[in-house]
């Protein structure tokens, strides 16, 4: 099987492989997109425009969870996918008991920092008055389901590190389902404290899929299982390492979102930071699916990158860029045209949309071209080039985003605090575009 699928990547068709391999992980991506989406829509739907905004402003601070999920489950899957092709079954054995034991451990760590630290954190983007305590109230039981969501994120990255990208689908949906089913019922029956509710609902669906991805560990797995809970020195310097570079992408999303909502409020008061609370739902909403395709990309270029059929990796770079920007379309044209229906999905008040309209249409104005970024940086992934996707990712992130959020809207104001996002972003799209052609016209002459 392992075999047949080398075969598949080395020689069916790239559009076939896109459909293949992206649309299981693309759909994997939007049910977890549905999360954070959802929470937002019955906030301001429920609660208000403030809620939704709390909840908005509250979202970075979350990073923390997914940073920690991300390193312990990328690289538990990487060490596991090259495990099982050296049929080194001692080693397999040790992963899940590894990840468990590291998982509790920045868990507890996690739980007890997010709660005492949230009153700063929202101080530090700018949040006062209801927002503020709305905020904090949304963290404190936010954080108190960080071992479920840590657990079964990790352990769904395990998943499809074996090959089950359906299996892996499956449970994030039956999460997102509940969050769906849960937000409007406990917001609307706990009353006063509807913003707890919201939480709740969160942390709900994720111990349920934590109690799902336990079962399959313990009970249903065939190759791997959950044996003995303890710290392995091989496994963990191999996760941290790997792992690390998928961590610093998360923590930088943090960095980006907090400069952005502080920088918001501080040039544009509340009105600003509720518009860009609804603008960055949408914003991250329509960009996951991207990662999703990107996902189905790695194995085809790294497999014919590794049996120097370069013609193929090529081929793969046109076709996959091409279905980004159809993808990206999906999402991007029907931004521009309907959003004010959009924005006032979250609640958002009239008087905020037709003054902002403007604003989010500028945030969201590059967004058709960042499917080429995400191929782009993708494309270094695979190749075993780390070096020069992590340039493309510290250069959009922090290095040029943080002087340009930070200065120019000293100069031009809070316009400049929308359009900030979209500048940085041509910049590093145009030079991810040169660095990937001239890698790819520097294999061509090692034919």
């Amino acid at each position: 099987m392992k075999q047949d699928m080398k075969e598949q990547l080395l020689t069916k068709r790239p559009i076939e492989l896109l459909f293949q391999l992206s649309v299981p992980a693309v759909i994997g991506m939007i049910v977890i997109g549905l999360y954070p989406l959802m929470d937002g829509i019955f906030a301001g739907k429920i609660i208000g425009q403030t809620a939704m905004t709390a909840c908005g402003v509250a979202m970075p601070l979350t990073f923390l969870n997914s940073g920690i999920s991300t390193l312990l489950g990328v690289g538990s899957a990487s060490v596991l996918s090259r495990a099982i092709g050296k049929g080194d079954q001692k080693t397999v054995d040790k992963i899940m008991g590894n990840l468990v034991f590291w998982v509790i451990a920045f868990s507890i760590t996690i739980t007890v920092v997010g709660i005492l630290l949230a009153p700063y954190f929202l101080d530090m983007v700018g949040a006062t008055g209801e927002i503020k305590a709305y905020g904090i109230r949304y963290l404190r039981v936010i954080f108190i389901g960080s071992l479920f969501v840590n657990f079964t994120q990790s352990a769904n990255m395990v998943m499809r590190g074996e090959g089950l990208m359906k299996k892996a689908m499956t449970i994030m949906g039956l999460g997102a389902l509940l969050n769906i089913i849960l937000d409007p019922i406990l917001m609307t029956i706990m009353g006063k404290y509807a913003i707890e509710g919201a939480a709740l609902a969160t942390v709900t669906s994720q111990f349920i899929q934590a109690v799902v991805t336990l079962h399959y560990f313990t009970k249903k797995s065939k190759v791997v299982k959950i044996n003995k809970i303890k710290s392995d020195l091989k496994i963990k310097k191999e996760m941290f390492g790997v792992g690390s570079s998928a961590m610093m992408m998360q923590l930088l999303f943090m960095i980006q979102q907090t400069m952005l909502y502080k920088m918001a409020f501080k040039y544009g008061g509340d009105p600003n930071g509720i518009l860009m609370a609804a603008s960055l739902r949408v914003y991250a909403f329509s960009f996951i699916p991207l990662w999703g395709m990107s996902q189905g990309l790695q194995p085809v270029v790294g497999t014919n990158f590794g049996a120097k059929q370069y013609d193929r990796v090529r081929e793969a770079m046109k076709v996959f860029c091409i279905g980004g920007l159809v993808l990206a379309s999906i999402f991007w044209i029907p931004s521009l045209l309907f959003s004010s229906q959009i924005l006032s999905l979250f609640g958002v008040e009239a008087n905020i949309i037709a003054s902002g309209i403007g604003n989010f249409r500028l945030f969201y104005s590059v967004f058709i071209l960042y499917s080429v970024m995400v191929m782009s940086i993708t494309f270094f992934q695979s190749i075993g080039n780390g070096k020069k996707a992590g340039i493309i990712v510290m250069f959009r992130q922090l290095f040029l985003f943080v002087p340009v959020i930070i200065f120019m809207p000293m100069v031009f104001g809070i316009s400049a605090v929308w359009f900030a996002q979209p500048l940085v972003d041509f910049i590093m799209i145009v030079v991810g575009i040169f660095m990937m052609t001239g890698e790819i016209k520097k294999m061509n002459t090692t034919i």
